[in-house]
């Protein structure tokens, strides 16, 4: 799966830390989902989207519809 993390937390000023601090997970967590090592939970998912402000999960988190 791939993933805007990367680019939204950067745009935001927020460093791997702080979201995984905000979302309650480790920073090894958050540079495997910005990696695409790591496919999040519904929830956890759910918690990223909204801590980088976006409305919906598709915003960033993509299916890569090729595998």
């Amino acid at each position: 799966m791939k993933t805007m993390i990367k680019y939204l937390r950067q745009e935001k000023g927020i460093n791997q830390d702080k979201l995984a601090e905000q979302a309650n997970v480790s920073r090894q967590t958050i540079s495997a989902l910005e990696n695409g090592r790591y496919n999040p939970s519904l929830i956890l998912a759910y918690t990223i989207t909204k801590i980088l402000g976006c409305k919906h999960i598709e915003d960033v988190f993509l299916l890569d519809e090729d595998k």
